[in-house]
């Protein structure tokens, strides 16, 4: 996001039209990552339909632990993440990319509320 921003401020670029600087600061608070990845754990999960007891047992951890992850209270080393998405057959570069899109949401959302129509939306 930085190299994004980097570039609409400092750069020319035709046909790109800036987003209007926010006026006002909102009291909605970003999503922490851990709770991204919860988000995306747990969607994964319920998409393979597998309960929290089978997902422990394939992944060598406790049911609690990883409904403390599912709920984003708990930080997931990447060793422990990587058996996890073993487990769900899955990578851990979709689950984070599923995280990212679940902050991105959050991001997109605020930009909306805070940027004016464009003529073709009046």
């Amino acid at each position: 996001m930085a190299t994004t921003t980097l570039l609409r401020e400092h750069l020319e670029i035709p046909g790109l039209t800036r987003l209007p600087e926010r006026t006002q600061k909102t009291d909605v608070r970003e999503p922490l990552l851990r709770e991204a990845l919860g988000m995306s754990l747990r969607a994964f999960r319920a998409d393979k339909n597998v309960s929290l007891r089978e997902l422990a047992a394939k992944a060598r951890v406790s049911s609690g632990y990883i409904s403390e992850l599912e709920r984003g209270r708990k930080e997931v080393s990447s060793e422990l993440l990587a058996s996890i998405c073993e487990a769900l057959d899955t990578t851990v570069a979709e689950v984070l990319l599923e995280a990212v899109a679940n902050l991105s949401l959050q991001s997109i959302t605020d930009e909306l509320e805070h940027t004016a129509p464009s003529a073709a939306e009046l």
